[in-house]
């Protein structure tokens, strides 16, 4: 089944609260699909967790040195979503210095089962976990997906180069029919 629009989904994050005192100045806050996607055009990605190698050294990095050139091209936000909890998403974030691209805490792996990305991760320890995908959504509607090869459960091997933001990028700069604003 291809979805032609993201599901609707409430998220549970963890958003700086000033007026919290103490260490951890954090509240809890709910977003859904239509805070991050009503009304804008935008890249999502979707890797099998924060702090594993190919998603901390390539792709988080590269969509964050990139963000101004996706800009350029009708880009007006770029999220990162994982089937992580707030706590991690935030705790990579701040270690990546990560402050273009907005991370998606999908801590129950709600959106990603309902996108058809959810697969298996138990040959590595990590449980249920996304497959590595990016899609290029205008106003909660489908354009484009990216989605790595060999989609299945434990797959033995991390495929990368579909979702990369070089490869979005080019797309977008190809005036690719299928990616038109």
């Amino acid at each position: 089944m291809i979805l032609k629009t993201v599901p609707d989904v409430t998220f549970k994050t963890r958003v700086r609260d000033e007026s919290i005192e103490g260490p951890n100045p954090f509240r809890w806050e709910e977003k859904t699909s239509a805070d991050y996607f009503a009304g804008k055009r935008v890249v999502l990605f979707s890797l099998p967790g924060a702090f594993t190698p190919t998603c901390s050294t390539y792709q988080l990095p590269d969509f964050e040195k990139l963000f101004d050139e996706f800009k350029e091209q009708g880009i007006d936000a770029i999220y990162c979503i994982s089937v992580n909890d707030a706590f991690v998403m935030n705790a990579w974030g701040k270690s990546q210095n990560v402050d273009k691209v907005g991370l998606i805490p999908d801590g129950s792996g709600e959106f990603t089962r309902k996108m058809g990305m959810l697969v298996r991760k138990d040959n590595l320890g990590f449980g249920l976990r996304s497959w590595r995908y990016a899609a290029i959504i205008n106003d909660g509607a489908i354009e484009k997906m990216f989605v790595e090869e060999g989609f299945s459960d434990n797959c033995e091997t991390d495929p990368y180069g579909a979702s990369s933001p070089q490869n979005i990028l080019e797309a977008l700069k190809a005036g690719d029919e299928s990616v038109a604003a």
